[in-house]
Parts: C-alpha cells; sequence; structure tokens
C-alpha cells in the first residue's frame, strides 16, 4: 500500500513532584505525569499511531515499562526509536494531528516549540505537526486534573 493511516492513544496520571513533558517540552506546572519513562502523553500517542500504521503493535510492546532500561527515559528517544522502526519497514511521515486533553496547563504558548520538536524527530516541516488541546469542561478524571490524555493520527507514505 502506497499510503498507512494509524491513531494513537494514552493516558498518565498527574502527581504531585514529577515534571510535565507535553511533546517533548517541559511545561511549567504544579503537577508532572505519572510513569515509567518521563510520561510524555503526547509523544506516547505519536509512537503508538506510528506503529499501529504499520502493525508493528504498541510502545508497550517495544518498550515496556517492565524494562529498567526504559526507566525515566526522554520520549523523544521512544518516537526516534519508533519513526526507525518506521523508516526501516520503507516509509516516512506526510503529517501528524494531535489532540491533548487536560484541564490545566493551558498549553498554547508551548505549542510551536512542541511542533518544531516532533517534526525535527519525523523530518517533517513544523506545519505538518498539528497540536491541539481541549478541555473536558471539568468532567472525569482530566476535568478533576488527575491525569491527561492524547490522541494522535499519522498519514505515512510509502517512500
Amino acid at each position: 500500500m502506497a499510503y498507512r493511516i494509524g491513531s494513537g492513544v494514552d493516558f498518565h496520571q498527574l502527581a504531585e513532584g514529577r515534571d510535565l513533558w507535553i511533546g517533548g517540552v517541559k511545561i511549567p506546572h504544579h503537577k508532572g505525569s505519572l510513569g515509567h519513562s518521563d510520561a510524555d502523553v503526547l509523544l506516547h500517542a505519536i509512537c503508538d499511531a506510528l506503529l499501529g500504521a504499520l502493525s508493528l503493535g504498541d510502545i508497550g510492546f517495544h518498550f515496556p515499562n517492565t524494562d529498567p532500561a526504559y526507566k525515566n527515559i526522554d520520549s523523544k528517544i521512544l518516537l526516534e526509536k519508533s519513526f526507525a522502526l518506521i523508516r526501516g519497514k520503507g516509509y516516512t511521515v506526510v503529517n501528524v494531528d494531535s489532540t491533548l486533553c487536560l484541564e490545566a496547563p493551558k498549553i498554547k504558548p508551548w505549542v510551536p516549540q512542541m511542533q518544531q520538536t516532533i517534526a525535527a524527530i519525523l523530518q517533517l516541516p513544523d506545519d505538518a505537526v498539528s497540536v491541539k488541546a481541549t478541555t473536558t469542561e471539568t468532567m472525569g478524571f482530566a476535568g478533576r486534573e488527575e491525569g491527561l490524555m492524547a490522541y494522535a493520527t499519522v498519514l505515512l507514505k510509502k517512500d
């Protein structure tokens, strides 16, 4: 197939005493994401979308949270490794569309840096990476600021 589409989703709890990494950018906030790695919910969703587009499993298969090698790992490295798997199959990324769901903090000031970071790793122009955000209108775990989630869709093209 010339084109493949993948979707990914990720969730993380928020807790005091952790850094908040979203889209490869450290965002100042009184809570951060809990996880085995740096718990970057957006990069994890993009990894799953890349891997899913080519039926290569998911982030947990390739980078299990039971493996000490991935303890506190920078999720940009996981995205680089996921991208290398895609490239190894002869595909490039056409674009990424993503949505974050969180009540706080407001991420608008950091979106351009997130786009640049993701685009650089995936060898794309910045405008091929969309990062959007929404709240859940104070409903559910995201609305109570107990956690956050991200959704991502990618389009791949065969070289």
